[in-house]
């Protein structure tokens, strides 16, 4: 019998103001010490403050770490799995883009569970998760990764990425304020616009898409794809910043029951070697791979063309298809996102490398609707350094 598992989501309080709801859900967790996971630039700007001071002023006892780096490192999630546990706190609760959100996600479990975090590391970890852990909330400060609504979190190693994944990672309490995105830079809402339409867009190709999933992802691309050239132009656009944290939020949604594929595969690696933020990871990407698979989905690149506003009537699938990919072209030159993998100063030496790497994120890979070989993958990175797309 063919059945579909949906995954549960948090709590979520999302919209203008929703941030106002972080004191009442502390109250009904019965939190005594709490640790607040946050950005330093968040910090150093006042965002950080603006969350914390309701909690101040109730009188609780807090701490607030921001030893944290965009892309964080193992060793760097590990450091903070160590403060958390000297700490002996009873909630956690994670302010900004997905790297504070992730390493929240960790601190939170790794109260309870012992070891290493690297000994739980999909690729080469042993150990699965055996507890819970305490409370944690998360507030996303950008509208991209989607962390707050997954079970992944997500570390920098040597040469490429890899996950913890389990359903322990899973927030108790989502709260989703565009508010709260009205400082992010036009580059950095570029790149995390761009890494949730991504989740939007490989959730609706994936081998594990459902009718559940492809409803949300569907809404999301259109969400994303009609907000996101205003959220880059002019970051204050009430309207726009809406649309972009609901349309990151739903695209989590539709990721965390699908899966993401090879976009993200491949794009490990860029992150791991030469430290490219993971939104412009994903987003360098997207042309070539989805060019390079096209023949495997073109029936569902047409719907993927037509939420982003295409015209669809009259053409065939495979006509949508190549349409689909100059409007996703378009849309990241508008936002800014370098065309090719040179735009981002990595090296035709490297490309070797990046496809070892790649072949390696068979997880990720397996979702994919076409079996990429080593030879495929080597030959995406290799159009996405030379900008060669579909003719």
């Amino acid at each position: 019998m063919s059945y579909t598992r949906i995954a549960t989501t948090p709590v979520t309080h999302i919209g203008w103001g929703a941030v106002t709801h972080l004191l009442a859900e502390i109250k009904q967790l019965n939190a005594t010490k709490i640790l607040f996971v946050s950005d330093p630039v968040l910090k150093q700007i006042g965002v950080t403050d603006q969350v914390v001071q309701p909690v101040a002023d109730a009188g609780y006892q807090y701490d607030i770490y921001t030893d944290i780096i965009p892309e964080p490192l193992l060793e760097t999630g590990q450091k903070l799995v160590d403060f958390a546990r000297n700490g002996k706190y009873s909630l956690i609760v994670g302010i900004g883009g997905g790297s504070a959100l992730d390493l929240a996600k960790l601190a939170a479990v790794f109260l309870e569970n012992e070891g290493d975090v690297k000994e739980y590391l999909n690729l080469s970890g042993s150990k699965t998760l055996q507890k819970k852990g305490v409370p944690k909330i998360l507030i996303p400060t950008t509208s991209g990764t989607g962390a707050e609504v997954t079970n992944i979190s997500v570390l920098a190693l040597e040469y490429t990425k890899d996950v913890i994944s389990h359903d322990y990672l899973i927030a108790d309490v989502a709260i989703v304020d565009p508010q709260l995105t009205v400082s992010v830079p036009p580059k950095v809402t570029a790149a995390t616009g761009a890494d949730a339409l991504t989740h939007a867009i490989e959730a609706y190709i994936s081998v594990n898409a459902n009718n559940y999933s492809d409803g949300l992802a569907l809404q999301a691309i259109r969400l994303i794809s009609g907000a996101l050239r205003g959220a880059v132009a002019d970051g204050s656009s009430k309207q726009a910043r809406i649309d972009m944290a609901y349309g990151s939020y739903i695209a989590g949604l539709s990721f965390f029951n699908a899966g993401v594929g090879a976009i993200h595969a491949l794009a490990y690696p860029l992150g791991g070697q030469f430290h490219i933020p993971h939104g412009d990871s994903n987003a360098v990407l997207i042309p070539y791979v989805m060019s390079y698979i096209r023949p495997a989905c073109f029936s569902k690149m047409g719907d993927i063309y037509n939420a982003m506003g295409g015209d669809i009537a009259n053409i065939t699938p495979e006509e949508a298809s190549v349409k689909c990919i100059f409007s996703l072209v378009g849309l990241l030159k508008d936002i800014g996102i370098p065309a090719t993998l040179a735009g981002f100063d990595v090296p035709l030496s490297a490309l070797e490398q990046l496809t070892t790497d790649g072949v390696k994120q068979k997880r990720l890979l397996a979702r994919c609707p076409m079996q990429l070989t080593e030879k495929d993958i080597a030959n995406i990175y290799k159009n996405a350094f030379s900008g060669e797309l579909v003719p």
